[in-house]
């Protein structure tokens, strides 16, 4: 599916298209590799978040043929709004809160195809 999102495009497409679901996944691949005795694991989630959230708009530009900043940009908050959904570095910090993720992961959810208006 090419990710480039056109005005025409309905609710469910535009959101499926604004949730970086590869990097999410590989975020998830990854982490599930590291030991959680490892003491080291907190600088790891950093460098693992960072490197994903910096790897998205190239992914997206050059695998996907997206075009607009402003996608890229919001599908990289949609990365964010995901990690602390599902804690991470996040936890390691003491910042944490599961049901404020959900709370935030679900109004990000509603209303990113709605804010977001393609030229």
């Amino acid at each position: 599916m090419a990710r480039e999102i056109r005005q025409e495009n309905p609710y469910l497409t535009k959101l499926l298209k604004l949730i970086p679901s590869e990097i999410i996944a590989a975020y998830l691949v990854i982490v599930g590799f590291i030991p959680n005795e490892y003491e080291q694991k907190k600088l790891i989630l950093i460098v693992i978040s960072l490197a994903l959230l910096i790897l998205i708009p190239f992914y997206m530009s050059r695998l996907q043929n997206v075009k607009r900043f402003s996608q890229k940009l919001l599908a990289m908050v949609s990365f964010v709004v995901w990690l602390y959904t599902l804690g991470g570095v996040f936890v390691e910090f003491g910042v944490y809160e599961a049901f404020i993720g959900s709370i935030i992961l679900v109004f990000w959810t509603l209303l990113i195809p709605l804010v977001y208006k393609p030229q």
